[in-house]
């Protein structure tokens, strides 16, 4: 039952209870808890004003690069990742290369021609481009300022070259790098995609060898093992949490 009442009864009545919107009282006479309210000058201690702000700053959003080898998934655990983490803006990356079979124009990629890429690159309206395997890559800017103007995390798919660029742009950049548990594996994944002649995969499989080299340049290493793909996209979004609560994140020193 809750009533008005003094909130300071004489000694050995009761044992104060400090609340944040009052004074508890047991009465221990009449087994009762009562609550009084009171105005900051009625309290008898000494204590300082507390302000109501935030103790840590909110989490600032992520930008966050998932990279690797061709061959390693890439594709396949970002469509993955996407169908559990709805609240994540997945960045559609824009390329002048031909569509694959099953591939969707700006779900996929945005495929474009060479000539659409290059005035993209003279209007400045790409955040990084490179060629790659002969074929433009790139980021729109306007996706990814778009997404941090929302306060929502942004996940890039793109190459190791892209991502050192990524890094020099944007030194909070969170990078993840996914790689196959074996090279014979990665190899059996690029010769199943039949997606190039032979020479040209000789240059797939010389150009990952290489790729592999800037490992240590990463945040993180994911290995995406043949049918462990819910495993995979597990660890990346645990890779997220764990960076949303790190402490050089919320507070710059």
């Amino acid at each position: 039952m809750l009533q008005s009442c003094n909130p300071f009864p004489q000694p050995n009545n009761g044992r104060y209870i400090l609340g944040f919107v009052g004074i508890y009282l047991d009465d221990i006479k009449t087994n009762r808890r009562i609550h009084c309210t009171m105005s900051k000058q009625e309290s008898p201690f000494d204590l300082p004003s507390f302000g109501s702000s935030a103790l840590v700053p909110p989490e600032p959003p992520l930008t966050i690069i998932i990279s690797g080898p061709s061959g390693v998934g890439k594709d396949a655990v970002i469509r993955n990742l996407q169908t559990k983490r709805q609240d994540l803006h997945f960045v559609v990356t824009a390329t002048s290369r031909s569509m694959r079979p099953g591939e969707k124009d700006g779900v996929d990629y945005f495929f474009v021609s060479k000539e659409q890429f290059e005035h993209w690159i003279r209007q400045g309206d790409l955040l990084e481009h490179a060629i790659v395997y002969g074929e433009y890559k790139g980021i729109p800017r306007q996706q990814v300022e778009d997404a941090l103007e929302n306060n929502t995390d942004v996940v890039l798919r793109v190459d190791v070259q892209g991502a050192a660029t990524m890094r020099k742009l944007l030194p909070d950049v969170l990078s993840i790098f996914l790689i196959a548990d074996t090279e014979e594996e990665l190899v059996q994944r690029l010769v199943a995609r039949k997606t190039e002649p032979e020479d040209k995969m000789k240059i797939r499989i010389q150009t990952a060898r290489e790729e592999i080299k800037h490992l240590a340049d990463f945040d993180y290493v994911v290995v995406n093992r043949d049918g462990k793909m819910e495993e995979t996209v597990d660890t990346i979004e645990k890779i997220i949490l764990a960076e949303k609560h790190r402490v050089s994140r919320r507070i710059k020193f």
